[in-house]
């Protein structure tokens, strides 16, 4: 039978160790927050956890309403994940869809009455990444020809990078008037760091007679690379898989540094992911990588 003296032994040896890990918890808490100590160095999409096909949904207006471990859909309705691709809305949503009647009560005009929510799509990642490279393959099987006035040679397929909100990030991808370009939007407004050429062909782009010159039915891959150079720049380059074989070309780079591009650069890790506007898009082999 236990005496006196060793059970107070026992409950100050116990309330040690339960001091010992709220300490740990603490600390490793605080390590994560500002050294990123358990931080994952990479992320393939999709990945052995999707089994089948599932459906995930647009979530709230932030982040913490995303069920997803790893994605935060923030526009788009919806998006439809198998275990070898994933993609927007394909098609008309039917009448009763609950997103085609919250879309078209909320933005009818760049849904066209609710039917298309996948003409504004936008994937968050719910990790952050800072010097990183990160790439998608993409399958336009068709472009949407609303009627809004946002519709214009500026929609594409684009990559999400420092993402800090909405208001605040890097773009980096391929536009539908046949550019590549390189972004940065800073508190709404934005600023092209580079742009060139890429399918266009010499032809001019036409909202109603060419509305489109980028791949349609084909596999084409887009990569960005993102790091902090000398003096408080960030590096930022852009490469193509035209033939979607692995066969990647640098079409454009571009340096962030000082106020040139508004304030100064983001310099801080942030969130990653995929915008595309007004079209009915397929992914594949979506991977980033710390570098």
């Amino acid at each position: 039978m236990e005496t006196l003296e060793e059970k107070n032994i026992y409950k100050k040896y116990r309330l040690v160790i339960i001091a010992f890990f709220i300490i740990f918890f603490i600390v490793a808490i605080y390590y994560n927050k500002n050294y990123n100590f358990f931080r994952r160095t990479e992320f393939y999409f999709p990945n052995s956890s999707v089994n089948g096909g599932m459906m995930l949904e647009e979530s709230g207006k932030t982040m913490k309403d995303s069920k997803n471990p790893d994605w935060w859909l923030n526009s788009g309705g919806i998006m439809n994940i198998s275990a070898n691709d994933f993609s927007t809305n394909l098609g008309k949503l039917p009448e009763n869809s609950k997103w085609r009647k919250l879309y078209n009560k909320n933005n009818s005009r760049d849904t066209d009455q609710g039917y298309y929510p996948q003409n504004i799509f936008r994937l968050v990642s719910k990790s952050q990444w800072q010097n990183f490279s990160q790439e998608v393959y993409f399958n336009i099987e068709k472009i949407n020809l609303s009627e809004s006035e946002y519709r214009n040679e500026s929609n594409g397929v684009l990559l999400f990078n420092r993402y800090q909100d909405g208001d605040n990030l890097y773009y980096t991808g391929v536009r539908v008037d046949g550019d590549a370009v390189i972004k940065k939007k800073i508190k709404d407004k934005y600023y092209t760091l580079k742009e060139g050429r890429l399918f266009t062909n010499n032809q001019k782009y036409d909202r109603v007679k060419s509305p489109n010159f980028l791949p349609l039915n084909s596999w084409v891959g887009i990569k960005s690379e993102v790091e902090n150079g000398i003096g408080n720049a960030v590096n930022i380059k852009l490469y193509v898989d035209r033939s979607g074989k692995g066969e990647w070309e640098l079409v454009l780079e571009a340096k962030d540094k000082g106020d040139k591009y508004g304030k100064a650069p983001f310099l801080k890790e942030g969130y990653v992911g995929i915008r595309t506007d007004f079209m009915d898009v397929k992914f594949r082999d979506y991977k980033i990588i710390e570098q």
